[in-house]
């Protein structure tokens, strides 16, 4: 097989032995236990700051790295999905939220936040969807009434992914119930806020150690102080930073695809039928090299767009193409794979079995598929 294109360099697999290591002593033997618990141990954040896993984006006087380079994300990303640990939630942290926080909180957030986000003693969520509005960034129902010298927050959000765990939700609100798009604001609620409640962690069909929450404003005070970035630019801030979300999604899908075909072609070399590897059937060698061609392209793609991204030139419509594209391949590969398992496919004990429960959610969260294609739509002037 062909070697897989890379625009990694010597410290990108520095970083990956590094992550590597982590998660083989601190996650691996943990994470089939975390599944039952339905969500991981919080002191696995402490340990992954511990080791520089968190909050690459922060800058050098807030405890952090302040490296602005994708490809580390990248790395992580493959290396959680090779050690089928599901469950972490850092790539939400890492390559959404703490984004946010860098590049818009003024000095004093920056202070009192990102030290945190770094140690793995604040753990991050966005709070963006509502029991009726998804996709539909602009039916948000969420209000923030000003009162003078803070914000009066009501109203719920689900799917939030570590809205267990979170110290820190940045929460889309309406700030102006008449101004549309420029009437939305963003929001940081803090652990501890009086009503601020959470919901109870969701069962999910997939991701099963990812704590995923409701949760709940009641009348929650927010002081002015927590308002992020300025206050009817939320939509525009989420629009920003959208294509790095959508890229990191696809990072995400060209992880799993590569870890898929690597098992499949694992599994086809040692499995019998007939008197001989199921792998040597040319059906099953027809399949795996479809598998293995959509695999090489997807990753040149995805490669292409990090770089772009580093370079600050990924737009809206390449991200979305990137989003949808990939993640409905890997629901592709991801299926073909388990059927070349046959019933050994469909038991959980099969790492595959986990990889098709958890792929189904990638064409949904971070926008479905059928929004990237109007996104994209749009930009061809249609």
């Amino acid at each position: 097989m062909p070697e897989r294109p890379s625009i990694y360099e010597t410290e990108h697999e520095d970083f990956r032995a590094t992550a590597r290591t982590f998660l083989e002593r601190e996650v691996v033997p943990h994470h089939d236990q975390w599944e039952k618990d339905g969500l991981v141990d919080r002191e696995v954040w402490r340990k992954a700051g511990r080791a520089g896993l968190l909050g690459f984006e922060v800058p050098e006087e807030y405890d952090g790295p302040g490296i602005k380079d994708f490809r580390y994300h990248m790395v992580l990303t493959e290396e959680i999905t090779r050690a089928h640990a599901s469950g972490l939630g850092f790539a939400l942290h890492n390559d959404i939220t703490v984004p946010y926080l860098v590049s818009l909180a003024n000095d004093e957030q920056k202070a009192r936040w990102l030290p945190g986000t770094v140690s793995g003693d604040i753990v991050t969520a966005i709070a963006m969807t509502e029991p009726g509005a998804g996709s539909d960034l602009q039916g948000i129902r969420t209000t923030a009434v000003d009162k003078g010298d803070h914000y009066v927050l009501n109203g719920s959000k689900t799917f939030i992914t570590n809205g267990i765990h979170s110290d820190l939700v940045i929460v889309v609100a309406r700030t102006n119930p008449d101004a549309g798009a420029h009437g939305i604001s963003l929001l940081v609620v803090e652990e501890g806020m009086a009503g601020f409640t959470r919901g109870r962690n969701l069962d999910k069909l997939g991701l099963k150690a990812q704590d995923t929450a409701e949760l709940s404003f009641d009348n929650v005070e927010v002081p002015k102080a927590n308002l992020l970035g300025e206050e009817g630019q939320g939509f525009v801030y989420l629009m920003q930073n959208l294509p790095q979300e959508r890229v990191s999604i696809a990072t995400i899908a060209i992880a799993a695809i590569e870890h898929v075909l690597d098992l499949t072609l694992d599994y086809v070399k040692s499995r019998e039928a007939f008197g001989k590897p199921i792998g040597k059937f040319q059906n099953t060698r027809f399949v795996l090299a479809e598998m293995a061609t959509e695999a090489y392209i997807a990753r040149t793609f995805v490669n292409h767009c990090v770089e772009l991204l580093n370079a600050g030139q990924v737009d809206t419509s390449l991200a979305s193409m990137a989003k949808w594209w990939t993640t409905e391949l890997q629901k592709k590969i991801v299926d073909q794979g388990l059927q070349m398992h046959g019933g050994y496919g469909y038991m959980l004990e099969y790492p595959i079995a986990k990889a098709y429960a958890d792929t189904r959610i990638q064409t949904i969260y971070g926008g479905t598929t059928e929004i990237q294609k109007e996104i994209i739509g749009r930009s061809l002037g249609l």
